[in-house]
């Protein structure tokens, strides 16, 4: 079928499923520490060897990944890529990270690829057209090829390809002041992050977005603004979609992506961390109810050793997937969030996922949707 996704809920018939093949590990640099920086150094939220200050493990600048994670992970996905197809949705799947991919080399930094998992984050599709996003991390700079052939499919079936300009992502291509702020959404302080190196090919802070900074709202975006980087990368935008959508910039919902922070369930409908995303909202959309469901519980999430880095929030599993304007895909054993869905009159459909916190994703950042019975509404009104 044509590309043709506007909005987040409508009737889902083609999605995207990436890839955990051959995930190894974590290359920790600049790039990685500041994107994760809140949930490396949180106090709250970190596991306890970081929550006692011991971080001298924190200079390795390759984390390995336990196997027995990674095994379940690889089970976790492709159960992920069966209940779609059950529900009779098309899946599509990236080409499989090779296991001897080379490190990705830029100008004077050079990064080990991850596979293409969390596909929202550096594609975002609106209507027919695929726009790929440049990226914040440095090991993700490739990620799009592997999803090259089902883009070019769907290109040759009549979609629009645009790539936003590619970042050369020096150590000065990055504005560090959101990481550096003590007053940040979610409470900050944080670990320092070091000054950067000076380089030949600065060019002054780049343009960085990610898709799954991007709520698609028929046709209103809301897009979440957290430093300069994501401030030029949204001044494209606005440019490029001029006269078909309406952009709306919100200050530092998160430190990037928004989705386990604010989802679209269907129209009139968000499903929120907190009732301060209420005060957050554009305009036109802050009448909408906000569900918001209770603190999840640390007791539904695997116990992990100290040497394991964990990436995300217990928060991580409000990042669900609609099937359609009734129909949710929630993790299984997120039992608060199944339970307020289903009070809300959704159909929840339930899928394992173990291993959110050491990924970084949920089923909404492991997919990226290409075809929903969507059309470009207008639901600001």
């Amino acid at each position: 079928m044509q590309l043709n996704s506007h909005d987040e809920w409508s009737p889902l018939k083609e999605i995207i499923v990436g890839s955990a093949a051959n995930y190894t590990s974590h290359d920790r640099e600049l790039s990685f520490d500041l994107f994760f920086h809140e949930n490396l150094f949180r106090s709250d939220w970190a596991y306890p060897r970081l929550r006692q200050g011991h971080t001298e493990s924190l200079g390795e600048r390759s984390w390995r990944i336990k196997q027995q994670y990674v095994e379940e992970l690889n089970e976790d996905v492709e159960g992920l890529a069966r209940t779609l197809a059950g529900l009779g949705v098309t899946v599509h799947r990236p080409l499989p990270l090779p296991p001897d991919a080379a490190p990705i080399a830029g100008f004077g930094w050079s990064a080990a690829p991850v596979p293409p998992l969390n596909l929202r984050d550096n594609t975002l599709i609106l209507g027919d057209e695929i726009v790929e996003t440049p990226p914040a991390i440095r090991s993700r700079y490739l990620e799009t090829r592997l999803l090259a052939p089902v883009f070019t499919r769907y290109f040759e079936l009549g979609a629009k390809w645009t790539t936003m300009p590619r970042p050369i992502l020096t150590d000065a291509s990055f504005d560090l002041s959101y990481a550096r702020d003590t007053e940040t959404t979610l409470g900050g302080p944080t670990e320092p992050i070091a000054d950067p190196r000076s380089s030949p090919y600065d060019v002054g802070f780049e343009m960085m977005l990610d898709g799954a900074q991007c709520l698609r709202l028929g046709r209103d975006l809301i897009v979440n603004i957290a430093n300069a980087n994501h401030a030029a990368a949204c001044d494209w935008l606005e440019r490029h979609l001029r006269g078909t959508y309406r952009v709306h910039r919100v200050h530092r919902m998160s430190d990037n992506h928004i989705d386990s922070m604010l989802l679209a369930l269907r129209p009139g409908t968000f499903l929120a961390r907190h009732e301060g995303i209420r005060d957050l909202l554009p305009a036109p959309f802050n009448t909408w109810k906000v569900i918001v469901p209770p603190r999840p519980s640390e007791t539904h999430f695997p116990v992990y050793d100290d040497g394991d880095l964990i990436l995300t929030t217990p928060y991580i599993d409000l990042n669900v997937l609609s099937v359609s304007p009734s129909e949710v895909l929630v993790n299984e054993d997120c039992v608060e969030l199944i339970k307020t869905l289903e009070h809300e009159g959704f159909t929840v459909i339930p899928v394992r996922h173990r291993h959110r916190r050491l990924f970084g994703g949920g089923f909404h950042c492991f997919t990226l949707d290409t075809v929903r019975e969507s059309t470009l509404e207008d639901y600001s009104a």
